[in-house]
Order: structure tokens, then C-alpha cells, then sequence
């Protein structure tokens, strides 16, 4: 499967309350960006790789042509406004959609999601979490859907196939996982705190 990774970076991140703009924020010395990127490469499964930015991120689009990354400006009008944008512009096909805050993603979850996304013959796959994690970690998800039963949030990694993009409603397969990794969406300081420390005993244990 022809997968293009597209990772949304072109968010104000205004909860975080600092200068820096979010996807630039370093965990254990690597830019957030930087962890996801390397993700995706790892783990095989796209055969492309495009950073969305935005006015807001012009720091982001930098870092990311210094990894030599590609990017494209979207409008800055929201996350799934940003991807549809991006989606539309480049004429992409199937799409990983990640958001550039969650850094404690690794290649095997993405090699398990394009996987699961492949055999289920749906044009879109959501990836959810189940809420009693979050309580777990004591973090607090944005977002709280019933699926089958199951309290879950999405965790914004989606795939989507881009040819289908301007339907007014697109099939989809959720996909519910109980990872941690995909829990750490950092949008706080008491988040960037967590990530540091799963980052700290996964790098060094």
C-alpha cells in the first residue's frame, strides 16, 4: 500500500503557555517533531513524508526542511481543516494522519495501525483509547465517545483515503488500543512532564 505520512504541525498550542512553538518543544534534548519523524521512518510504513504547517509555526517549517522533510502551509483553521486542506492541495491518496504532539509514538504502533487500516477494506480508520487509561495516567482527554460500550477518546491518528476526501461521509473502522503512547498527547506542561518521563525509561531502560 502507497501510504503517505502527513504529521499536523501548524497548531497555535496555546495551552502549553509558552514562547516556543509546540512541535519544537524538546524532550530529552529532541524537538517533539523530531521523535515522530523518526517514528514513521523506522517503521516502514509510508513512502512519504509531509509536515502541515502554518503561519503559526513558521520555526516548525525550518526544522522540518532541515530534516529534510517536505511541508506544506496550510491555513492554520484547525486540525481537521488543516489535513482536508492538505489532503486537497497535494491530491494525496491514502494518508497516516499524525498530530506532532505525541512523541512517545513508536514504529511498531504505526506498523500495527497501516496494518490494521489494510485489512479492514474501510476507506478511513480512527485510532481511539480507552478512557480508563487516561485515568490511569491522570490526564484528561479532550474528547469522550461511547463505542460499543467502551468509553474512548480519539487520540487524532487517523488514515484516511484522500479520493474520498470531499465525501460528505466517510465509512470508517476505529481502532481501540490500550498504549500508553498514544495516550501522552502533550498539550500542558503536566503533560510535556509525563512524556519526558515514559521517553526517559523507554531511552534508558
Amino acid at each position: 500500500m502507497n501510504l503517505t505520512a502527513l504529521i499536523m504541525a501548524g497548531g497555535l498550542g496555546t495551552r502549553m503557555k509558552i514562547k516556543c512553538e509546540k512541535p519544537l518543544i524538546k524532550i530529552m534534548g529532541k524537538p517533539m517533531l523530531q521523535w515522530i519523524v523518526e517514528a514513521v521512518k523506522k517503521s516502514k510504513a509510508a513512502s512519504r513524508i509531509i509536515v502541515a504547517v502554518s503561519k503559526n509555526t513558521p520555526k516548525t517549517a525550518k526544522e522540518a526542511l532541515k530534516l529534510s522533510i517536505e511541508t506544506i502551509e496550510t491555513p492554520g483553521e484547525g486540525y481537521i481543516n488543516d489535513y482536508q486542506y492538505a489532503i486537497k492541495k497535494l491530491k494525496l491518496k491514502k494518508v497516516l494522519i499524525l498530530p506532532s504532539d505525541l512523541p512517545l509514538i513508536n514504529s511498531e504502533t504505526i506498523r500495527e495501525i497501516v496494518d490494521y487500516y489494510a485489512a479492514s477494506n474501510k476507506p478511513a480508520l480512527s485510532v481511539m483509547i480507552p478512557l480508563k487509561l487516561f485515568k490511569k495516567l491522570n490526564l484528561t482527554p479532550e474528547y469522550i465517545f461511547n463505542v460499543n460500550g467502551v468509553l474512548v477518546s480519539p487520540v487524532g491518528v487517523n488514515i484516511v483515503d484522500g479520493e474520498m476526501i470531499n465525501e460528505a461521509f466517510i465509512e470508517q473502522k476505529v481502532l481501540i488500543l490500550d498504549k500508553v503512547e498514544l495516550a501522552v498527547n502533550v498539550n500542558t506542561i503536566e503533560d510535556l512532564k509525563v512524556a519526558a518521563q515514559f521517553l526517559y525509561k523507554k531511552e534508558n531502560f
